[in-house]
């Protein structure tokens, strides 16, 4: 009986034995819904020169293993395997900054690009559109009609245009018409009227109406902070229409690979309106906010603003500060002056500030006070000037370190000289640079402010010497939404005329993937859940059909997005 009962208990020790022996951890072997990505080059951007990885498995929307495909398939048995097809997988590129409200917008609008965005080339053209618009879509006598993305320097007129111009094609309604700067615009007489706007109606502050020849009567044309109760008023009427092109926008940005988007300036009944839509559940990415400063105070007191914190994917990041204007449209605030003549200004033009320097004081110690991060669209060097000194003053003032890790972020910091690059890395402040300006307006930025100021537009290669954290953006609606094109602007410095401008300042394609990938999260705070390959980190994605680092610079443009993926579920596929 001993021995019965000795055998009986060997028996039980072995089979536990063989249990324990046998069955692994559940994540290991009865994962259903893992994904494994094998056979395609998986660029993990996780390290400072280009690292690839064989395998990458996606679990609960999460990068579970990244490594050999080996050890990936005997740790994952039942993963679904997806064949990449030699195709590349990168992380999902991250939105540094754009305007998802205003892209939504336009979807409301006439659309007056020109070349190779649209087809305007001339007034006519313009006065064509409008007319047509009002006709097509049978719009009454006196309701708004608002067109965007016209372009001065691309017409044949070279001009802006006037009031009266609109006026004969569209006398009976106002009529608004948005710069492709979207720091200016011109209205017609009706528009005009309605925000009581006349011949005694003086500049406002950081700000410019144009006149006619020889008179004080307004020409139509309004820049910098006179154009702002247009663009209130524009914002006011379209977003009543956004919950319809709430998806088509998403859609265009997952299309375009980016599973992280952003609202560059949001008023607060914007915010409102994106955190109903995400607590509805109708986001397929994630977007971030950047609150207008005018509500600083207000939204600092709010309790129900979720600051750098994502509810149902959407988070109010920080604060948006407009510190001067658009270089194209010869606002922007430089300390020498532009070499061409600037509507409304007769002698010494540099652009205009948008705020006093008190003023900007001002903010800096507010939001510094309250820990809220500031993004600054500052493009001239004398604005630049102004956020360094804004800075200094705050830390000053609060008794906090100059180097403190708050990244403030300068947005475009297009005409920053080499010297406040060097300060931006001593205080870490990393700029948000547009290279895109290069195709788009290179040859006019030569023009009208000199090769040595237009050779350093968006200097990366020189910041990536400093080790600053940069990225690169579109602006859009300024620019397309297209992170390809993007990184290809970055790469090449090629402008639409052919030349290469600043070639000293050509990113690398590896250079121009990290200010969309790697360093956009960590512009964001957000570098321990995304921007890189890395376990633990969410299962962003983009799948594109050619690897950027091995084609030929000039056709990096020619790259196509085949697939996008949110926390491992598609959200685009070609």
């Amino acid at each position: 009986m001993k021995k019965i009962l000795i055998a009986i208990l060997l028996l039980a020790i072995s089979i536990s034995c063989k249990q324990k022996e046998d069955k692994k951890p559940v994540s290991e072997t009865d994962e259903s819904s893992a994904q494994l990505y094998h056979n395609g080059d998986i660029l993990t951007m996780a390290a400072e020169k280009p690292t690839y990885a064989e395998a990458i498995v996606e679990e609960d929307g999460k990068i579970a293993f990244v490594g050999s495909q080996k050890e990936a398939e005997e740790k994952y048995t039942n993963a679904k395997k997806i064949d990449l097809k030699g195709k590349t997988m990168l992380p999902g590129f991250i939105d540094p900054h754009s305007h998802f409200g205003m892209v939504s917008n336009t979807m409301g609008q006439v659309d007056l690009n020109s070349p190779p965005v649209g087809e305007v080339k001339t007034i006519a053209n313009v006065l064509q559109k409008m007319e047509a618009y009002k006709t097509d879509n049978n719009l009454p006598d006196g309701e708004w009609i608002f067109g965007w993305g016209y372009d001065e320097s691309q017409l044949k007129e070279k001009r802006h245009l006037h009031k009266k111009e609109i006026d004969s094609v569209l006398p009976n309604n106002p009529v608004y018409l948005v710069h492709t700067s979207g720091h200016m615009g011109v209205a017609n007489s009706k528009a005009l009227e309605k925000m009581n706007i006349s011949a005694a109606t003086k500049n406002p502050e950081g700000g410019s109406i144009a006149r006619l020849p020889n008179s004080k009567e307004p020409a139509g044309l309004v820049q910098e902070t006179a154009m702002y109760p247009f663009m209130g008023t524009m914002m006011q009427i379209l977003q009543k229409k956004q919950a319809d092109f709430f998806e088509s926008t998403q859609d265009k940005y997952a299309s375009n690979g980016i599973t992280t988007a952003q609202d560059g300036m949001s008023d607060r009944n914007a915010i409102q309106f994106f955190q109903s839509q995400a607590d509805a559940g109708k986001f397929k990415i994630d977007l971030m906010a950047l609150a207008g400063y005018t509500d600083l105070e207000t939204n600092l007191e709010d309790s129900l603003l979720h600051w750098k914190t994502y509810k149902n994917g959407f988070k109010v990041q920080g604060t948006k500060i407009i510190a001067d204007g658009s270089p194209q449209g010869k606002t922007a605030f430089f300390t020498k002056p532009f070499l061409t003549p600037v509507d409304g200004c007769e002698s010494d033009c540099k652009g205009l500030p948008s705020l006093s320097q008190e003023t900007l004081n001002d903010l800096f110690i507010l939001a510094y006070k309250n820990e809220n991060q500031l993004f600054i669209h500052s493009n001239g060097d004398a604005s630049i000037d102004m956020v360094i000194a804004a800075h200094e003053n705050a830390c000053k003032k609060l008794d906090q370190a100059l180097d403190k890790d708050r990244r403030t972020i300068v947005i475009h910091s297009q005409f920053v000289r080499p010297e406040q690059l060097e300060t931006y890395k001593k205080y870490k402040l990393e700029p948000s640079f547009f290279t895109n300006h290069v195709y788009f307006w290179g040859d006019v930025h030569i023009e009208n402010l000199g090769k040595e100021r237009a050779y350093f537009l968006s200097p990366i290669a020189s910041a990536e010497k400093l080790g600053l954290k940069y990225t690169n953006h579109s602006d859009a609606t300024v620019t397309p939404i297209d992170p390809i094109f993007t990184i290809w602007t970055a790469v090449s410095r090629v402008s639409r005329s052919g030349e290469v401008i600043g070639p000293d300042e050509k990113a690398t394609p590896y250079q121009a993937l990290k200010a969309i990938t790697s360093h956009a999260a960590y512009e964001f705070f957000e570098e321990d859940r995304k921007g890189s390959l890395i376990q633990g980190k969410l299962a962003d994605f983009v799948v594109l059909d050619k690897n950027p680092l091995k084609v030929e610079p000039m056709e990096i443009r020619d790259i196509h997005v085949l697939e996008t993926i949110k926390e491992g579920i598609t959200v685009f596929k070609k």
